[in-house]
């Protein structure tokens, strides 16, 4: 983890020295990895790329009693690996850049470190390389590696046929939940809060749903309200969802209750819950489990519609901005 003299926390040699005590590599296709200059990596046919940022005060907020380095580390991770699952890869490698501002101590870095290589050994994922900077705000850049051998194993958005079936896996609504019990909007079980706080991405549901055949897949980073028209956009298809269908987690009708909102439209716009929304063809819906059904492809304009005891919805989903 390289850096100049001027930008380097205090401590850096220590804590890389740390680092190197705290990571395990999983994969005998590592060459080189900690202590070289950079990682080498014997490659399988297909390499699976994704870069995802998160930086305190935008996407966490460490200030909160609730919220800990750990936490922060682990969704950092957890987001990055999502969309691995979303492809139906294999999770291979990780490369982490942390920005570390000034009073964030060296026990707390090596809390989010040891948090994101906890959630590494669950996945299968070496952290094999990054760096470490001095940054005004806590930030943490991390590039996810998946694998596959033949282009057929990966899934796309842009596959969704007319008549496939929409499901979701999982539950949602809870990391919506979660954030406003931390927000203090709201009441509700810790369960939900650490829902929001360590999300699981779901690298082997990808896989499995992959092998059974799916046609488009995303992860549900921004609610099935925003996600399900990024695929019905990149398809060029119309999808239709049931709310009512939508599998909310536990607890999440009561938040919504007191938040003044329909559970479903929590559930649907929240988002986070980096659970998988896929698009599979009937007769393969047979060859799945852990997916529940809430919608279908059908005839007509692309887009996405929302219908809820038998009426048209409109829901607006979350869009990121920025400046």
């Amino acid at each position: 983890m390289p850096g100049r003299s001027d930008d380097r926390p205090a401590g850096e040699l220590s804590l890389i020295a740390a680092f190197e005590r705290l990571l395990t590599a999983r994969t005998d296709r590592l060459v080189r990895w900690l202590g070289d200059d950079a990682a080498v990596v014997r490659a399988r046919p297909l390499q699976v790329t994704s870069v995802d940022a998160m930086v305190d005060g935008v996407h966490f907020r460490l200030d909160h009693p609730r919220v800990s380095p750990a936490d922060a580390g682990h969704r950092a991770l957890a987001a990055a690996l999502s969309d691995l699952g979303a492809m139906g890869a294999d999770a291979g490698e990780a490369y982490v850049a942390l920005g570390v501002p000034e009073g964030l101590g060296s026990d707390a870095v090596l809390e989010l470190v040891g948090a994101m290589e906890a959630l590494a050994a669950r996945t299968g994922t070496t952290i094999a390389g990054g760096d470490l900077v001095r940054a005004p705000a806590l930030t943490i850049a991390v590039t996810v590696v998946g694998w596959a051998d033949d282009e057929a194993q990966l899934v796309g958005r842009d596959g969704a046929q007319v008549g496939d079936r929409v499901g979701v896996t999982g539950s949602v609504g809870a990391s919506a939940a979660g954030l406003a019990i931390l927000e203090g909007r709201a009441t509700g079980p810790d369960a939900l809060v650490e829902r929001h706080l360590r999300p699981e991405p779901r690298i082997a549901e990808g896989r499995a749903l992959a092998a059974a055949g799916a046609h488009a897949m995303i992860d549900l980073s921004d609610g099935i309200a925003t996600d399900a028209a990024h695929i019905a956009r990149r398809s060029g298809v119309r999808i239709e969802i049931d709310l009512d269908a939508l599998p909310l987690a536990d607890g999440v009708a009561e938040v919504a209750a007191q938040l003044g909102v329909p559970a479903a439209e929590l559930g649907a716009t929240g988002g986070e819950d980096y659970e998988l929304c896929v698009c599979l063809g009937v007769s393969e819906t047979a060859r799945v489990a852990g997916v529940t059904w809430v919608g279908g492809v059908v005839p007509g304009t692309a887009g996405v519609a929302f219908s809820s005891a038998g009426r048209s919805r409109s829901l607006a989903g979350y869009e990121h901005r920025v400046g």
